[in-house]
């Protein structure tokens, strides 16, 4: 069972975690949610179209402009409230690698603490468990934050990827974050080239065999567009076939900009799998 906020995933259903970007230079929307009414409605058209969880981001994961902590949850805190007061069935998570952030946003209302980072600042965990709050634990090859990868080499990604995921799970859950509110996330892109990431997409069913639930952000990647040779606009679909694939190998929560076309896909993959029932089963029955 997977517990997050006022919510419980059994282990076949999975979990749509819709991208809100509280930034105006956000690599795919270019800010176009960086207001809070543009947000507010991204949240309200992500919950109707079937995300259980909204992923509140205040800084872009690339390099770009400085970010201090205060600008960060001045971005986030705020609208973490307001989201929190206008739905409060839906699970609220934050995207930040800073304790200071989080503490703020969990404060406000966050059920959840994406760390993207990899564990960079060891205080985020601490502030989980303080709120009984969920976190992404994330391999991000000891990158810094905002960083691209240069020339990183593995001699097993996949190896590395549960050595550090499993490891700052299983520290997580003694400092006291909930066992079943834990994920674990391969980190495409982040330390990684786009081999790394298509091995690691390749190997999933490794993660998912640990038990921790794992998560994947594949959105419009960079992985992808190299893989296929397409600009950002253009890596919907195959971020849906790799979010296909990854389904298949038991992948639990899935990080997305189209939460319909990943909703259609992940319904289609469980009814393949025999975890869910066609949504009509007329043919050859009248």
């Amino acid at each position: 069972m997977l517990r997050l906020g006022r919510r419980e995933f059994g282990p076949h259903e999975p979990v749509i975690m819709a991208i809100v970007n509280r930034t105006p230079d956000s690599f795919y929307d270019r800010g176009a949610t960086f207001l809070d009414e543009p947000a507010l409605a991204r949240v309200e058209q992500a919950v109707a179209e079937g995300a259980a969880i909204v992923d509140i981001g205040g800084v872009k994961a690339g390099p770009g402009e400085e970010v201090t902590a205060e600008e960060e949850a001045r971005r986030t805190v705020g609208f973490v409230a307001e989201v929190r007061r206008r739905f409060p069935d839906v699970v609220i998570s934050v995207d930040t690698w800073r304790h200071e952030v989080g503490e703020a946003v969990c404060e406000a209302g966050a059920d959840v603490l994406n760390d993207a980072w990899g564990g960079i600042d060891p205080r985020l965990a601490e502030v989980a468990a303080r709120y009984g709050a969920g976190l992404v634990c994330t391999h991000a090859g000891g990158a810094q934050p905002r960083t691209r990868p240069h020339r990183v080499t593995y001699e097993d990604v996949m190896a590395d990827i549960l050595d550090v995921t499993v490891g700052l799970a299983e520290r997580a859950v003694a400092l006291g974050v909930p066992r079943e509110s834990v994920m674990i996330d391969p980190g495409h892109d982040f330390g990684k080239n786009t081999r790394h990431s298509l091995e690691a997409t390749r190997r999933l069913g490794e993660m998912v065999a640990t038990g921790w639930p794992v998560l994947v952000s594949l959105s419009n990647k960079d992985f992808v567009g190299e893989t296929l040779d397409r600009p950002v606009k253009e890596r919907v679909l195959g971020t849906l076939a790799t979010t296909a694939v990854s389904a298949w190998l038991g992948a639990r929560v899935y990080r997305v900009h189209e939460v319909a076309e990943t909703r259609q896909v992940l319904d289609m993959v469980a009814s393949i799998a025999g975890h869910r029932e066609p949504a009509v089963a007329r043919r050859g029955l009248a």
